[in-house]
């Protein structure tokens, strides 16, 4: 579904994305990295919404350079900040999606913007503005807007930030139910959401691919390399809730070995950024 060979995107003398090479299937796919990493450049040039400076990008097979408007009609897309109209209720925003997306036949339309409200659990709000949903209630209406017309590729760009754990929880379900036979490609900082969603992982760092895998693939990259401890001793250390220091790092000979979790394996990759951030 996505094959980018050598991307190259470039804002003045600064490269945000520097030769970046890798391969997306259908499932549902975490995109990983620290701020500056690239993702949310990334995402919109998956979307069509940036040409790459350089390298070779396909999308659904084709070449974006050359089927533009074939390959946005094939695809859903939730930026980061979508920009509602605030004062539109949620049946008159997915339909105005819905005629941007060309979708004129009035009728066939307004039946496929109740499907995709239905879908996303919001038939019962779907008379009310905006303004009055909760911050879960907008992620899932931007989630629908996105899945107007069946789309084979759907790109979500930190879909969860700003959710509690139970609309966190609401959206997994969902997104989880709309990979089952589509691409979904999700951009975030939550190694949580990755480790119960993605069934493949692809993390940035400094515009680059710096793993590409499962999860569980990433989560052995700390194979033997977290520890507990009474004293900070790691390359990167915290203190657990009950008192000891969590470590990942080169582990002392008489370490007491935890068990590595995604987020161990994915801050082992980002190395000297993961120890400035906890420093």
């Amino acid at each position: 579904m996505i094959e980018a060979v050598g991307l190259v995107k470039a804002y003045g003398r600064d490269r945000v994305l520097d030769g970046l090479t890798f391969t997306v299937g259908k499932g549902v796919t975490g995109l990983l990295g620290p701020n500056g990493a690239g993702k949310t450049t990334l995402v919109r040039m998956l979307a069509t919404v940036l040409a790459p400076d350089g390298g070779e990008l396909r999308l659904l097979g084709r070449n974006p350079a050359r089927d533009l408007l074939e390959i946005r009609r094939r695809l859903g897309y939730l930026p980061q900040e979508p920009g509602y109209q605030r004062g539109f209720t949620v049946f008159e925003f997915v339909d105005y999606v819905a005629i941007l997306k060309e979708m004129v036949e009035r009728r066939a339309r307004h039946d496929e913007v109740r499907r995709v409200i239905e879908e996303v659990g919001l038939t019962s709000v779907s008379g009310k503005r905006i303004r009055t949903l909760s911050g879960g209630m907008r992620r899932r209406l931007g989630i629908a807007q996105a899945l107007l017309g069946d789309p084979e590729l759907i790109l979500l760009d930190e879909p969860t930030v700003g959710l509690d754990a139970e609309q966190r929880l609401r959206f997994r379900e969902l997104i989880s139910h709309i990979g089952q036979d589509r691409t979904v490609v999700l951009s975030t900082h939550q190694t949580e959401d990755v480790s119960a969603l993605c069934n493949r992982v692809v993390v940035l760092k400094a515009g680059r691919c710096a793993f590409e895998g499962t999860p569980e693939q990433l989560r052995t990259l700390a194979e033997g390399r977290v520890w507990l401890s009474a004293e900070r001793s790691g390359v990167l250390s915290w203190r657990t809730g009950e008192g000891l220091f969590r470590n990942i790092g080169p582990a002392p000979e008489d370490a007491r070995p935890a068990e590595p979790t995604v987020e161990d394996g994915y801050l082992l990759l980002l190395g000297d950024k993961a120890t400035a951030a906890t420093a």
